[in-house]
């Protein structure tokens, strides 16, 4: 299967990210759509706990820049995988790995980064990409702690991929 040119992609991100900056005034992230989403569902749901709660109160309305983005990530991704011919549905796991095992261990790490993301008030996608970007302490300190800690499991994780 035919893959896109890394470094023309990574040019590709950093041209969105800088036109994210100008035309919007912030940058990208991928949790305060999330936020929206849940924001919106509590309000629809519990109007008043909703206004009262400043994790919901911030985010009750999916008529939200961030949704658009996330919606157009998904778009994106579907038209790309589909144009390289990869758009199917597949459990991609390793040999001695299970279909549950696999799916229990996604839905478990997209849970705990969603949770994370809450707790930091942000997404790894916009502290590393936006935070990195404006050249931010505290997001290069994260993207050396993320790239070791995944550096550090790979090995404990390997056995279940071959």
């Amino acid at each position: 299967m035919k893959y896109a040119n890394a470094y023309l992609v990574g040019v590709g991100v950093g041209l969105v990210l800088l036109a994210t900056f100008v035309l919007t005034g912030h940058g990208l992230g991928a949790s305060a759509a999330y936020s929206s989403l849940v924001g919106s569902v509590v309000a629809a749901a519990a109007p008043h706990a909703a206004a009262a709660n400043p994790s919901y109160a911030t985010y009750t309305s999916l008529n939200d820049w961030f949704v658009y983005e996330i919606l157009g990530v998904a778009l994106g991704g579907a038209i790309s995988a589909a144009l390289a011919g990869r758009l199917h549905f597949s459990i991609e796991r390793g040999p001695r790995t299970g279909r549950v095992t696999r799916l229990a261990t996604a839905v478990a790490g997209g849970v705990a980064m969603g949770i994370g993301a809450k707790f930091a008030r942000g997404c790894t996608s916009g502290l590393a990409l936006s935070g990195g970007a404006v050249l931010s302490i505290g997001a290069w300190a994260f993207i050396v702690c993320a790239f070791a800690a995944g550096y550090a499991i790979v090995p404990a994780w390997r056995r279940l991929w071959t």
